[in-house]
């Protein structure tokens, strides 16, 4: 949509007092002049969430979609700068109407395979992990 609603932020929130929600910082952006060409969505989307049971969970690292900007990974160990330390952008699918990938959910596992999907054509991409988390 050539970031026709850009910016699409994640915030990160001080949520000592739950009356008094402050927030305290965004996650860095990929490059809005690289993206914004590329045709279809861009900008946070998804995240992991920390579900019980067998997942991968953390306090400090999120994955995120980001549509045409595939799968970010953040370090969060400072909250107020947000850090990305990781990320996947597949090229372009095959038939996709929108002529680029659009990752639009991701999910961890307990062994930290990831498993993010293209909402068009992309199909379901598994990646493994070549950082420490």
């Amino acid at each position: 949509d050539g970031g026709a609603d850009w910016p699409k932020l994640t915030w990160m929130l001080d949520m000592r007092e739950e009356t008094n929600l402050v927030p305290i910082s965004t996650f860095p952006m990929p490059d809005k002049e690289e993206f914004f060409r590329r045709g279809g969505r861009y900008g946070s989307h998804n995240m992991h969430e920390n579900r019980p049971g067998p997942a991968y969970r953390s306090d400090e690292i999120i994955f995120a979609t980001f549509f045409n900007a595939g799968v970010r990974v953040f370090d969060t160990k400072n909250p107020f700068q947000p850090e990305e330390i990781a990320y996947f952008v597949p090229a372009t699918p095959k038939d996709s109407r929108v002529d680029s990938v659009q990752i639009n959910d991701v999910y961890v596992d307990e062994n930290q395979i990831v498993y993010a999907v293209d909402r068009f054509a992309g199909g379901l991409y598994i990646l493994e992990m070549e950082i420490d988390i």
